[in-house]
């Protein structure tokens, strides 16, 4: 069947539980490269952002696009919650995001994240240990998710006990649209507040006695005299632990169902190894695993000879500019040596370019150079279960069995 506009509608979540509607973003590419989805009960209508260079242009000129007007998600907030959103760095737009960026940057410097390359790899080979002699295991719970789940939490300070904490508060903010995890909103409202509430203690034992992690570099932070205020600190914990831990864990899942769906190009990586950075940089643009970021318009403007009104949504497709044929050559096709320096799995560059990317590109090579070596005969045990969700490109369970090694 071929589809029509009339047949696309990126509202409904239930679009993308099958799978990522590519080819609802084919239609829109090639017919209505910008273009202004209907409105339903949860949300008014939005522009939809496709093509590559639109992208990143409104990435850029947040003069016209801004995070902090309306929010990040196409479904509006109400305004009390809207306000302490907008204290969160993500839902900032320059100068107040300029300000945050520098005294949290503190944390993320190429010597910050370098430090931890041995420790992650430690990590990282204990998590595939304790599935290596077993021979099937649900990847992404028992492999995916613990690597980011760890490295983020030990970050962060947060001892052992506490650190499946992060797992069940990012499940229960990020999965309120899944019947899985049945989550309603106010007890979405209720794990960012128990979030807020550890944080508030965990900033406080940091203070008191400060050691080697993130936090304790977050709180000690200073840009021209200024700190990071109570608030400012618990937000940015609340965006680390969700940012950290659930676009790292899809991204490994969705890069070994690459692997396994593409035999050929896992053969040309386990044959060179020299691949890999090519490998994953071509996994983040196939799967990017935050789907949209929305922007609100600030003012009146023309794009693509069409009139944008102020106030109205604009939603950031990365999903599908990743797969624009005027950029990448047979874009759906899994190419690991593909060209991929203009894929913007993490944003399109400007003041919102994720902080965490070099972390998450360390984290995603050593899990696979572990994983290519010690189960290398990894396959499917049968079907992925998608998120059902419009804004994460998630994967809930990926049932998988190899030959078991010692």
């Amino acid at each position: 069947m071929t589809l029509t506009l009339q047949d696309v509608n990126l509202a409904d979540p239930e679009s993308f539980v099958p799978g990522v509607p590519h080819d609802m973003f084919d239609v829109l590419r090639r017919e209505a490269p910008l273009w202004f989805h209907p409105g339903t009960d949860e949300t008014a209508g939005f522009w939809c952002v496709v093509k590559h260079a639109d992208l990143v242009e409104l990435s850029r000129d947040y003069g016209h696009a801004s995070s902090e007007r309306g929010g990040i998600t196409l479904y509006d907030s109400p305004p009390g919650d809207l306000e302490m959103q907008r204290q969160m760095m993500l839902m900032m737009d320059p100068p107040n995001h300029t300000k945050l960026r520098l005294l949290v940057n503190k944390g993320f410097t190429p010597r910050m994240v370098n430090r931890l390359d041995e420790h992650i790899r430690d990590i990282t080979k204990v998590i595939v240990d304790k599935v290596a002699q077993r021979g099937e295991c649900d990847f992404v719970v028992e492999v995916a998710a613990e690597l980011p789940l760890q490295v983020i939490a030990e970050m962060m300070g947060v001892p052992d006990e506490d650190r499946h904490k992060i797992f069940e508060w990012s499940n229960r903010l990020i999965g309120s649209e899944d019947p899985e995890y049945n989550v309603s909103r106010d007890e979405a409202i209720g794990a960012a507040t128990e979030m807020f509430l550890y944080s508030a203690d965990l900033a406080a034992a940091k203070r008191e006695n400060p050691g080697d992690d993130i936090i304790s570099a977050l709180l000690q932070a200073e840009v021209d005299g200024d700190t990071l205020s109570d608030t400012e600190f618990n937000l940015f914990f609340q965006l680390l632990a969700v940012a950290g831990n659930e676009t790292t864990r899809n991204l490994i899942s969705h890069g070994m169902l690459a692997l396994i769906e593409n035999p050929d190009e896992r053969a040309k990586l386990m044959a060179d190894r020299s691949l890999l950075p090519g490998a994953i940089d071509e996994m983040l643009r196939y799967a990017s695993p935050v789907m949209y970021m929305r922007r609100t318009a600030t003012s009146d403007f023309e794009l693509r000879g069409e009139h944008i009104k102020e106030g109205d949504k604009l939603a950031l497709w990365y999903i599908a500019a990743n797969r624009d044929e005027a950029i990448f050559d047979e874009p759906h096709r899994f190419d690991i040596t593909r060209d991929n320096k203009n894929y913007v799995a993490f944003g399109g560059g400007g003041p919102h370019f994720c902080l965490g990317a070099n972390l998450a590109k360390l984290e995603i090579r050593t899990m696979f150079e572990e994983l290519l070596d010690r189960v290398p005969d990894l396959e499917l045990a049968g079907p992925p279960r998608r998120l059902r969700s419009n804004f994460i490109n998630g994967i809930k369970h990926l049932p998988v069995q190899f030959r078991p090694t010692g």
